[in-house]
């Protein structure tokens, strides 16, 4: 199992939301180029990143910093925000981003989505951030009607190459994952999926790890490393133990 140290991008600089609100960011590093290469020395084999201003612009805002990440992390970069039509994906894998996460227009155009990943064959990952068991889009500003697992299912068998599933109500919270909403997703779908949103402790990531059966196939952590509750080469060492 993978773990994804997360760079959330707010301003240029790497952030943690508490429950996806804008309002409510705390900055933990000014240098978001410094906290890849931080994460790549403790051992990161990958790094998400999320560019949060453009999630809600629909357009990337925060290029700078994703290149500076780039840069300095010899490691898959895996990016999200505000990426919604092909010239925008293609921009990105050009500039050496491995996979790019398309949310918002998941929902609103599944039928790109597909496109895409025939266009792009294993370098799109959809990312479905859930309130309530329904999915929220433009940057977690929006709830739909859609359920979360409901709009997994529509990406089956089309060459997606993960499903990053997000609990918005557990994201930043340390509160511990939905591990139950995690498993159904999981379930529910062959594509692989990475849990995201609650970590906090390496026995929470216990807990996912022991559901890797089930197609939980990585987590993504972000305000659990920054704060030290999280080792970060304990927990690879946790999820990439046999």
């Amino acid at each position: 199992m993978i773990l994804f140290p997360a760079i959330d991008l707010k301003g240029g600089k790497c952030v943690r939301l508490y429950k996806g609100d804008m309002a409510q960011a705390t900055v933990f590093n000014d240098n978001p180029g410094d906290q890849a290469a931080q994460f790549v020395k403790a051992g990161a084999r990958w790094i998400h990143v999320v560019d949060l201003d453009g999630a809600f612009a629909g357009k990337s805002v925060n290029a700078d910093a994703v290149r500076a990440i780039l840069k300095n992390a010899n490691v898959p970069v895996q990016l999200g925000g505000g990426i919604r039509d092909d010239a925008a994906i293609a921009s990105w894998l050009d500039a050496g981003v491995t996979r790019v996460i398309l949310g918002t227009i998941a929902l609103k155009d599944p039928d790109f989505v597909k496109r895409a990943c025939k266009t792009f064959p294993a370098k799109i990952v959809v990312g479905i951030d859930a309130r309530g068991g329904h999915v929220a889009v433009q940057g977690w500003a929006e709830t739909s009607d859609m359920k979360a697992v409901d709009l997994a299912r529509k990406f089956e068998d089309s060459g997606v190459a993960a499903i990053v599933y997000t609990d918005i109500d557990r994201d930043g919270a340390l509160q511990g994952p939905n591990v139950d909403a995690t498993v159904a997703m999981a379930k529910a779908v062959s594509i692989p999926v990475i849990a995201s949103g609650g970590v906090a402790s390496l026995d929470d990531l216990a807990v996912l790890k022991r559901h890797a059966k089930d197609g939980i196939a990585g987590v993504i952590s972000g305000r659990a490393l920054y704060d030290g509750r999280i080792d970060l080469r304990a927990a690879i060492d946790l999820l990439e133990a046999s």
